[in-house]
């Protein structure tokens, strides 16, 4: 089989094109994570919403971003990655125009979603583009992961940087319209510097857009997508309503046993269809489910601690939302140092040691940000600030990279979608959950339930480093790592039987 071009090259000016054209819709999926946050006093005022609203403004965006997001890598092995990447800026871009024009609580929380579903089209796909560019070649790999994860982790850490002086300026609506022209370079840059695909002449009517070496078109396994957004959806919203209505409410308690039910049946149906969206076999893995369950860990403490923080900075110490937002800085200097430090550090060491030594480095940070007051001075805080964005850029794109080392390359998009849906469905829990914490947005509440959160954060942190124990030390993608082909033929033939 003749290797992609890009794979033999070092990092060449197109390989450097693809990955800033990818990683402008990882930008603006993260961004719109947590640039949000740092509107929530104002979107509370204006919209007159409360607490609890506040977290589904919030979690109705990472919600539908995490129950989509392995549909989006699907339909991306099947229709192709690039196809599907653009078509996920077009929904995105109209998706944010809807937000900056909402006229109430619920108005928005339906175009977040929306916003959510684009993204979802977006990111597992954004990767896979990455990925098939350089697959061959494992250090090319970790470096283009490293600037992809950099670029991602810059934009999470500077959201509230970048909401504060937008509403400063423009008001709250321009948080969502700077998005507008984003996707719209991102759109042309798609365009103009994605390679065009080529047919695979083994598959059969589907085109195989964004890989020259497309594996035979897949099922799309409709009943075990609906099953997974069902799960999905049931879990995250009983924990947010959970603390409003409490667990004997019959929306909470119903809303936990569909989730256990439906994930259930999604395990059956995957386990005996001949070709599932979710091959089983990539649980088995013993890398992959590690530095997924570590990608869970790392996401949950993070969001969940950048909500509670802003609701910390506003509520409890009476900060304007520009002084908030500048609150955030030192998060973006942390993130852009580490990412780049990650993929040298990957390609001399393997990802074990980055992820261990990473997340003791953020466990350290949550632990001294556990012992902040309604008094603490600002600048007290920087160290954590540091710290906690040092050790997460260290980790995650060594975590990244284990995960695409761990699979075949026909399904990069497949794996990249179920580490980020379980990256964002542990994002949407933590907001809820330690939202909770934060109840009503009193001062005193507020401070109590950062306290809480970032001890629990810390532990955390510590069980993802003890999980990265169990990451192979080897990068380079191998048979004996991959879930090899022969074996997922196995089990379809095994199923069909």
């Amino acid at each position: 089989m003749k290797p992609h071009p890009l794979a033999l090259a070092r990092f060449t000016p197109a390989l450097a094109r693809i990955v800033a054209t990818v990683s402008v819709g990882f930008v603006v999926t993260q961004l719109d994570v947590t640039i949000v946050n740092i509107a929530l006093a104002r979107l509370a005022t204006d919209l007159h919403a409360s607490v609890a609203r506040l977290q589904w403004i919030v979690d109705a965006y990472t919600l539908a971003f995490a129950v989509l997001m392995l549909s989006g890598g699907v339909l991306g092995d099947r229709y192709g990655a690039r196809r599907m990447y653009a078509a996920g800026l077009v929904v995105f871009a109209l998706a944010s125009l809807a937000c900056g024009l909402a006229a109430e609580p619920a108005l928005l929380i339906a175009a977040r979603a929306v916003q959510g579903a684009g993204a979802a089209m977006m990111l597992p796909n954004s990767l896979a583009l990455l990925n098939e560019a350089c697959r061959h070649e494992r250090t090319l790999r970790a470096r283009a992961v490293g600037f992809w994860t950099a670029a991602g982790a810059i934009s999470i850490a500077a959201g509230p940087v970048a909401g504060g002086l937008l509403i400063a300026a423009f008001g709250w609506r321009s948080i969502f319209l700077v998005n507008l022209p984003l996707c719209a370079a991102g759109l042309a840059a798609t365009l103009a510097w994605i390679p065009a695909p080529q047919r695979n002449p083994q598959a059969t009517g589907a085109a195989n857009a964004g890989s020259p070496q497309r594996a035979p078109v897949r099922s799309l396994d409709i009943r075990g997508q609906l099953l997974a957004v069902v799960a999905l959806t049931a879990f995250t919203g009983a924990v947010i309503e959970w603390r409003p209505l409490g667990f004997a409410h019959p929306a909470v308690a119903g809303g936990f046993v569909l989730a256990f039910v439906a994930a259930c049946a999604f395990l059956f149906l995957e386990a005996r269809v001949a070709d599932p969206m979710l091959p089983l076999a990539m649980l088995r893995n013993r890398t992959f489910s590690a530095a997924v369950l570590f990608g869970v860990c790392v996401n949950l403490t993070y969001y969940g601690t950048v909500f509670v923080l802003a609701l910390y900075l506003q509520h409890a110490r009476g900060e304007s939302p520009l002084q908030a937002g500048l609150a955030f800085v030192p998060l973006t200097g942390g993130f852009l140092l580490s990412n780049i430090a990650s993929g040298h550090a990957v390609a001399r060491f393997g990802t074990r040691p980055p992820m261990i030594v990473g997340a003791l480095i953020a466990g350290s940070g949550y632990a001294l940000l556990s012992l902040a007051d309604a008094s603490t001075p600002l600048a007290a805080l920087l160290v954590t600030c540091l710290l906690i964005p040092s050790g997460m850029g260290l980790a995650v794109p060594a975590m990244t990279t284990a995960v695409l080392a761990s699979v075949e390359p026909a399904r990069a998009g497949t794996a990249s979608a179920l580490l980020n849906t379980a990256r964002q469905a542990g994002g949407a829990v933590g907001v809820a959950a330690f939202g909770a914490l934060a109840g009503t947005g009193a001062a005193a509440q507020v401070v109590a339930g950062l306290r809480a959160e970032t001890l629990v954060s810390a532990a955390l942190l510590l069980t993802a480093a003890g999980l990265a124990w169990f990451v192979r030390a080897e990068t380079a993608h191998s048979p004996a790592q991959a879930v090899a082909e022969p074996e997922l033929e196995a089990s379809r033939a095994k199923a069909s039987r």
